[in-house]
């Protein structure tokens, strides 16, 4: 019995590599094709408005609940790539806090609004077509531009008197907020709706403050007063281009 075997001339094994060369250079070219079809970057630009409910985290704690106020602003939007784009705004926000007292049936009434424009420039990711589930995520810049303090008669009175301990933290009263600039990190999450005369978009967002409202070196009496916000907001985009 004979064996056959099997010769492959360097002339085959040349060609074998040519081949395989081309058909890696077809799928790549047909890949990067099949891509630059599936997406096209776009641009929107819009406008939105909400609510907001604040608080002040202090340290030493001070017990505090939500302040309601509003927010409206400018939105631009990029979409980069598939399911990925970058999101810019310049909102004017009212934020701020309430004190909650500890007393029960409390006769005593304060809250300090501090209102902000604010840069927030956001990673947008999305996933859906006509209907999308979205996620922003990234830092928000603010700089203060007015502040209100509010309390009422009783709280005023019992403040002249120095000697009462019923009221033990009084270093916030009448103190003006001491650092203009804040910031902190902002994540938002979503539904938007794609039609044909716009693109709506609701959206719920939390930001954690990481600078302080007042002072807080070691000779300060607050080492942390961080502004912690909540909102839900409405934008409108249209396709720029």
């Amino acid at each position: 019995m004979t064996k056959k075997l099997f010769y492959i001339t360097n002339e085959e094994v040349a060609c074998t590599k040519r081949n395989i060369i081309l058909l890696i250079l077809c799928i790549s070219v047909s890949l990067v094709h099949g891509q630059s079809n599936a997406f096209k970057s776009e641009w929107n630009i819009g406008v939105n408005a909400g609510a907001t409910f604040s608080s002040v985290d202090f340290m030493p704690r001070i017990k505090t609940k939500m302040l309601d106020g509003k927010t409206m602003g400018l939105s631009i939007r990029y979409l980069s790539e598939k399911n990925l784009g970058l999101q810019g705004e310049l909102n004017y926000v009212e934020q701020g806090w309430k004190q909650d007292f500890v007393e029960t049936d409390s006769i005593y009434a304060y809250s300090r609004s501090i209102n902000y424009f604010e840069l927030p420039i956001l990673t947008h990711i999305y996933f859906g077509d006509k209907v999308r589930f979205i996620f922003n995520l990234g830092p928000k810049f603010s700089f203060k531009v007015s502040e209100k303090e509010t309390m009422n008669k009783a709280l005023s009175d019992i403040l002249v008197s120095e000697d009462s301990t019923e009221i033990s933290i009084r270093n916030q009263y009448g103190k003006k907020v001491e650092r203009s600039f804040d910031y902190g990190l902002v994540v938002g999450t979503g539904l938007e709706v794609r039609s044909k005369i716009g693109i709506f978009v609701l959206e719920g967002r939390y930001y954690f403050g990481l600078g302080d409202i007042f002072n807080s070196t070691k000779s300060d009496y607050f080492s942390r007063s961080a502004n912690r916000v909540v909102s839900a907001k409405l934008t409108y985009f249209i396709k720029a281009f």
